[in-house]
C-alpha cells in the first residue's frame, strides 16, 4: 500500500507502507480522495508550524473519503462499496476532557497527520486505511471530491458553534482560503443577513462573489474600504478571523459593533491582541479549534444539498504527483483547494 510521506520540508516521498488487520468494529476503507490543508502545506513548506516539527517520518493528510471495502462483524449498518467520509477526529472518550463532551480537546487525541505527539499520529494520504466505525460518516450521493470536504466544513460549523445564532446576523469574515469559504457558506445557510469577505488576491475573492458574498474586498489594493463600517462604533456582528494574520484582526475590530463576536479561525501563530479596542466595544472573542460532532452535521448538510462545495475543488492531481499538488495548493492566484487522487 502506497502513502505520501514528509520526511522533512519540501522532501515528500511516495513509499510502501503495512495495512494493519481491521478489529471488529473497524472498516477497511480505499482511500479515492484526500484534500491538503493548511496544515499539511506547513509541515511541506517548513516541516511544521510554531513548536510543532517534524521529529520522524509522517503521513500527511486528514480530509479524506473513500469507498468501504471490508467491514468487521460488529459493523453491521455499513457494507462495501458505499462512499464515506472518514473523520480524522479519534478523542480517547475516558479522559477528564472527554468526560465533559470537549473531544475536540481530548488529553490524548489521536488526530491524523499530527505532529503534536511523539510518536506522531500517521496521516491518512494513503490508498488504503482502517478506521473506527465512530469515524464513518456514509456519503452516498456525493462526489467522492464532496466527501472529503467534510473535515473542513466540520471545522466551520463548529465556529458557527461558537458565534452563536447568525440569523439576521452581518458577518464579516478575513481571509478567504477554504476556511473562510465555507465560513460563508455556512453564514449563509444558517441565516445571516449579510456575509462581506476580504482577502489579498483576486481569485479567491471572485470565487466569494460567486457563491454569494454580499461584497468581496481586496484589501491589498483597497486598504480603506472596510473604513466606512466603522461608523457610529461599527457595523458587523460576528467576525470570523480565518488568515491567522494579526493586521486583518486589527483592521477589522474597527467594523465591529460594540458587543459583536470574534471567532479566531486562522492558525498563522502567535498574534498580538488590541485588547483595548475589545474592551472598550466588550467584543467577545472566542477560539475555534477542531470539531468532532460537526463532521457528521457537515456530511449531512451536504447531502440533503444545504451546503454545496464543488465551487471550492478547483484541482485534482494524481498521487504521483504529490510534489505539484503540494505547490499548486500553495497557490493564491489560482488555487482553492487542491485534492489528491489516491486510489
Amino acid at each position: 500500500m502506497r502513502a505520501i510521506v514528509a520526511h522533512a520540508a519540501r522532501d515528500l516521498r511516495i513509499e510502501n507502507t503495512s495495512l494493519r488487520e481491521a478489529a471488529d468494529d473497524e472498516v477497511v476503507v480505499r482511500i479515492t480522495r484526500g484534500g491538503i490543508c493548511g496544515s499539511d502545506l506547513h509541515y511541506y513548506n517548513h516541516g511544521g508550524f510554531g513548536t510543532v516539527r517534524l521529529r520522524e517520518p509522517m503521513i500527511l493528510g486528514h480530509e479524506v473519503a473513500g469507498e468501504i471495502v471490508a467491514c468487521g462483524s460488529a459493523v453491521p449498518d455499513l457494507t462495501p462499496g458505499q462512499l464515506v467520509a472518514v473523520s480524522p477526529s479519534r478523542p480517547c472518550g475516558q479522559c477528564e476532557l472527554c468526560q465533559r463532551a470537549a473531544y475536540n480537546h481530548c488529553l490524548n487525541m489521536r488526530f491524523y497527520g499530527s505532529a503534536m505527539p511523539f510518536p506522531h499520529i500517521q496521516g491518512a494520504f494513503r490508498e488504503t486505511l482502517v478506521a473506527h466505525r465512530s469515524q464513518i460518516a456514509v456519503a452516498d450521493g456525493l462526489s467522492a471530491g464532496a466527501a472529503a470536504m467534510a473535515e473542513p466544513l466540520a471545522v466551520t460549523v463548529h465556529a458557527a458553534n461558537q458565534a452563536g445564532s447568525l440569523v439576521g446576523k452581518r458577518v464579516l469574515i478575513t481571509g478567504c482560503g477554504p476556511i473562510g469559504m465555507l465560513c460563508l457558506m455556512v453564514a449563509r445557510a444558517v441565516g445571516a443577513q449579510e456575509t462581506v469577505v476580504t482577502d489579498l488576491a483576486d481569485f479567491p475573492l471572485g470565487l466569494a462573489r460567486e457563491v454569494g458574498a454580499s461584497q468581496a474586498i481586496n484589501v491589498a489594493t483597497e486598504a480603506e474600504a472596510l473604513e466606512p463600517y466603522a461608523a457610529n462604533k461599527g457595523y458587523f456582528d460576528v467576525l470570523f478571523e480565518c488568515s491567522g494574520s494579526e493586521q486583518a484582526l486589527a483592521s477589522a475590530l474597527p467594523a465591529l459593533r460594540p458587543g459583536a463576536t470574534v471567532v479566531q479561525l486562522g492558525l498563522g501563530g502567535d498574534m498580538t491582541v488590541p485588547m483595548q479596542q475589545l474592551t472598550a466595544k466588550e467584543i467577545q472573542l472566542r477560539g475555534s479549534f477542531r470539531f468532532h460532532g460537526e463532521f457528521f452535521t457537515g456530511v449531512s448538510w451536504m447531502r440533503n444539498g444545504q451546503i454545496d462545495v464543488s465551487p471550492l475543488l478547483t484541482h485534482t492531481l494524481p498521487m504521483e504527483s504529490a510534489t505539484e499538488a503540494f505547490e499548486l495548493a500553495g497557490d493564491r492566484s489560482q488555487a482553492m483547494k487542491v485534492q489528491l487522487a489516491l486510489g
